[in-house]
């Protein structure tokens, strides 16, 4: 819900919705034999692999709708939390993990899905992994040093292998159907009479299999959406074809000294730069957060002209043609970027003469805009800083 692009949902509502999804998700897991420790623990015996199949096709139909939609623009897929990672206790934690599932038969989810349903046996087990928890969290001092060692941040798996997200999406559904022909195999020959796999009928699971395969050929012609669009709006002949509406460094300093309330200034250069100098009411916003739904209030004041501003007029342009790509209307950019403004204006002793007969007040009301602005300036020595309004989604199993 949280990460959809129009706020269909409040956060009170959200937490309603989220009940109903955890009731069907309880249902789900009963329904596929997760309340079964025999059948979870089969994984590890190799007579049953249901466990296994319903991970991957989880797997798999998350990550493919979750691209699907972020491509779509439907999802933004930066305001989706990442669990950083710490790989050794990772390691560590998914071995003892491991063993508690082999030798009790579920893992914490599952107890809890076995338990609801009256098992004893799960009730069990959920109560030791309470008692754990609780032990985990007393005897935490001993162990914090091993606990916070080799963090790997919030690391992706396809960008940590240098693979585009469709090819990785591609090579997991290939592991995937691999893996579930495999495991047919393997169920068949150690369990000849009750097998899962012997109700599977071959033609209807190969074109499955080929099905979900070329769903991945076409993931992997899916670019990202982000990237898809800013580098569409940074093409040399787009930009040509497509020019931007413009405002000058006079024009702009004026409205700046009459605190103009129908402008607003979107300075687009990286955190570090904007926080040395920022140009009075101006907002940081880095290109990449320009799609974030956190500012779509702000773009979507059509009475407020948002004049984008930069060190380079290129990306200034490219940044005026991606908001009007995302449907914000009256955006202009300043004419010759920050460093025209800052000649002009910010800068005393620069003046050139045009030949007109308005230079003498170009040049005094330039004075009186330097005087002015710096004022602003220096009376707001910590510049608006782009505000996080709403925190990354987290979830999990």
């Amino acid at each position: 819900m949280g990460p959809f692009v129009p706020d269909l949902i409040s956060d009170q509502l959200n937490l309603v919705v989220a009940f109903l999804i955890g009731i069907g998700f309880g249902f789900v897991l009963e329904q596929a034999g997760f309340s079964s420790a025999r059948r979870l623990a089969g994984v590890f015996y190799g007579y049953d692999f249901t466990v296994l199949r319903v991970f991957f096709t989880a797997a798999v139909t998350a990550m493919t709708g979750v691209l699907l939609l972020g491509y779509f623009g439907l999802l933004d897929l930066d305001a989706i939390y990442i669990n950083p990672t710490w790989l050794v206790p990772a390691i560590v934690g998914g071995i003892i993990m491991g063993l508690g599932f082999i030798l009790g038969g579920y893992c914490p989810g599952t107890s809890l899905c076995a338990a609801a349903i009256g098992k004893v046996d799960a009730m069990f087990f959920a109560g030791g992994g309470l008692l754990g928890i609780f032990a985990f969290g007393e005897l935490y001092p001993l162990y914090k040093g091993f606990y916070d060692s080799t963090s790997l941040g919030p690391i992706k798996v396809f960008e940590s292998i240098g693979m585009s997200q469709g090819m990785f999406a591609l090579l997991l559904i290939a592991v995937a159907v691999a893996a579930f022909a495999i495991t047919t195999i393997i169920e068949k020959r150690v369990d000849r009479a009750t097998a899962p796999s012997l109700e599977f009928r071959s033609r209807r699971h190969l074109l499955a299999g080929a099905a979900v395969l070329v769903v991945g050929l076409i993931l992997v012609f899916t670019p990202d959406r982000k990237t898809h669009l800013m580098a569409a709006v940074s093409d040399p002949g787009y930009m040509a074809s497509h020019p931007a509406q413009t405002m000058d460094a006079d024009e702009l300093a004026f409205r700046i000294v009459d605190r103009e309330p129908r402008i607003q200034i979107v300075d687009i250069r990286p955190p570090e730069s904007f926080a040395k100098s920022a140009l009075p009411g101006a907002v940081n916003i880095p290109v990449r957060d320009l799609f974030g739904k956190d500012w779509a209030e702000m773009f979507s004041r059509r009475h407020v002209r948002k004049v984008i501003v930069a060190e380079d007029v290129a990306q200034e342009h490219a940044a005026c043609l991606l908001l009007n790509r995302l449907g914000y209307e009256n955006v202009a950019v300043l004419q010759g970027g920050l460093p025209e403004f800052q000649n002009k204006i910010l800068t005393a002793g620069t003046f050139v003469p045009t030949g007109s007969r308005w230079d003498a007040d170009v040049k005094a009301f330039r004075e009186k805009a330097r005087t002015d602005i710096l004022a602003m300036i220096a009376a707001n020595r910590n510049p608006v800083k782009k505000e996080v309004k709403a925190k990354k989604i987290q979830g999990g199993c």
